[in-house]
């Protein structure tokens, strides 16, 4: 949980000060930084401790704490990245070897890619392939030998100072922001002291002090090495949680930052809120089920029944991945709390989510003329969207169930979309996704159980209604033909199989009847 609001009313000194705790220690948490990239695999506790205690003298030993454990963070998001790029890596260098391997010109098909289209495409491809094979070599070999690529205050600020006229900022524009960025006011909390917090203590009226560090210690105009800064903070969002935590001395930690561009300071106060429960399935779904269907750019929902009937009209929550990185997030926040607000609304239990993940799928070398299509999947922001409706659904008391997504699309357009397509009411391939979607977390088979022809020979108009409940076994088979003289055509041997509906989805064993769907989990913390 994090909470964000401005420091108003500081005075030109409080500025001052803030600045030079921040240079200071951001020159701290850069050295820091370059040590523990040095050591690699190499790393013990004995070393964290060296460099924990060569920081207390300059600092505090809280101060420290928090930058150690800042370096170790951001160390282990590197290695994070550096596997994600060796596993993209290796999907390209896969897809450019197969269809390198076919002919010239060859068709592809559903399950995978065709041959290239010409020759000098053929070869330009063999040349790409030698340069990701030796990138791969590069990465892996960083990899093993612990290498990591790290840059405080961010690579994409840092390749800026090479495109100052294109980002509309003079020189020294960009050195003031760089240098903000790599501040380090991060103080972690504190369960059980004053405030839940010793070095950036926030009191319950809203007073902000911080415990400044020892080359430092002169600026102080309070007690114990402490500087009170003059504004006042209120947190306006869950500020009633926050004054909870801190009148009962449990940790919170706090970030200070400055928006350079608009001149202003920031508080962001953050905690850790009780690990989600995980809910059987059994128990989940009992109350019915919304299922939704994640696009580029809105969110298809529907509710169901417990036994997989859509109820009601599809919802659709829209919203937009254009611009800056926190408009997006704001956009899918603000998506996610209309969606998980209707499904409080209706009464349903659990949230039914795709377990989406376009690793593999966002490489140049699978999708490479389809620029559109490429850039659609790289946009949709699949991991913060799970993330975030796990927490939303959370604090609200629902349970979120992460599905297969394999042909939820197919199936829900292929069984549903025609039969609640009416004159009033346009249903779209999204829309009958997300019926899929539900059924799928509920148990149920996605198929439905079609009516006969108007006047077949064996049984008159509508014997089979078009929804069968789930208890009505055999609910999603063909009615077997049974050789002999009443069906004369048909040979001997002919229906063994014709019940059977696992041939006409994958090979190998039915996505629909298998053992995985009882076995789902909800997505906990």
């Amino acid at each position: 949980m994090a909470v964000r609001d401005r420091l108003k009313e500081l005075t030109p000194g409080d500025e001052e000060v803030l600045r030079l705790v921040g240079a200071h220690m951001s020159a701290l948490a850069s050295r820091d930084l370059k040590a523990r990239c040095a050591d690699g695999l190499e790393h013990s506790a004995q070393s964290w401790a060296m460099r924990k205690r060569e920081l207390t003298s300059v600092s505090s030993s809280r101060w420290a704490g928090a930058v150690t454990k800042a370096t170790h963070d951001q160390w282990a998001l590197a290695r994070r990245g550096q596997a994600a790029h060796i596993q993209s890596l290796e999907a390209g260098v896969k897809t450019v070897e197969y269809r390198l391997s076919l002919p010239v010109g060859a068709k592809g098909s559903k399950r995978g890619p065709g041959g290239y289209r010409s020759r000098a495409e053929w070869f330009a491809k063999s040349r790409r392939l030698c340069v990701l094979e030796d990138r791969l070599a590069a990465v892996r070999g960083d990899r093993e030998a612990g290498r990591v690529r790290v840059v405080r205050g961010g690579k994409r600020l840092l390749n800026t100072r090479h495109n100052l006229t294109e980002a509309q900022l003079t020189e020294a524009e960009w050195r003031e922001r760089w240098e903000a960025e790599r501040w380090f006011l991060t103080a972690d909390g504190e369960s059980g002291k004053r405030w839940g917090n010793e070095t950036i203590r926030v009191t319950d009226s809203g007073e902000v002090s911080i415990r400044l560090p020892v080359p430092l210690a002169h600026l102080a105009n309070a007690g114990h090495g402490r500087y009170v800064l003059t504004g006042r903070i209120a947190f306006a969002h869950r500020g009633v949680e926050w004054a909870d935590r801190v009148s009962g001395n449990r940790a919170v930690a706090y970030r200070i930052h400055c928006d350079t561009a608009r001149g202003r300071w920031y508080l962001t106060a953050s905690w850790q809120r009780s690990v989600v429960q995980t809910v059987p399935m059994a128990t989940a779904p009992t109350g019915g089920v919304v299922g939704v269907d994640m696009n580029a750019d809105h969110l298809a929902a529907w509710q169901l029944d417990a036994h997989g009937n859509p109820m009601g009209d599809p919802w659709r929550f829209f919203y937009d991945l254009s611009g800056t990185a926190p408009h997006r997030d704001a956009q899918v926040r603000h998506a996610l709390t209309r969606l998980v607000d209707w499904a409080r609304r209706v009464g349903v239990t659990a949230v039914a989510i795709e377990d989406l993940d376009f690793t593999a799928e966002k490489t140049r070398e699978k999708h490479g003329r389809k620029r559109r299509f490429r850039q659609l999947i790289s946009g949709m922001p699949t991991g913060r969207l799970r993330a975030r409706i796990v927490s939303m659904a959370a604090e609200a008391g629902l349970a979120i169930v992460a599905v297969d997504p394999a042909y939820t699309s197919v199936w829900g357009a292929q069984h549903w979309q025609k039969p609640l397509t009416s004159q009033t009411r346009k249903i779209s391939r999204h829309d009958a996704a997300s019926i899929a979607i539900g059924r799928r977390a509920l148990g149920h088979s996605i198929r439905r159980r079609t009516a006969p022809p108007r006047d077949d020979q064996s049984d008159r108009r509508g014997h089979r209604t078009a929804q069968a409940r789930p208890s009505n076994p055999g609910r999603e088979e063909t009615r077997p033909r049974i050789p002999g003289p009443r069906t004369r055509c048909a040979p001997p041997g002919r229906g063994a199989k014709a019940g059977d509906q696992r041939a006409q989805y994958r090979s190998g064993h039915a996505a629909e009847y298998g053992s995985w769907q009882q076995d789902s989990l909800p997505l906990s913390l």
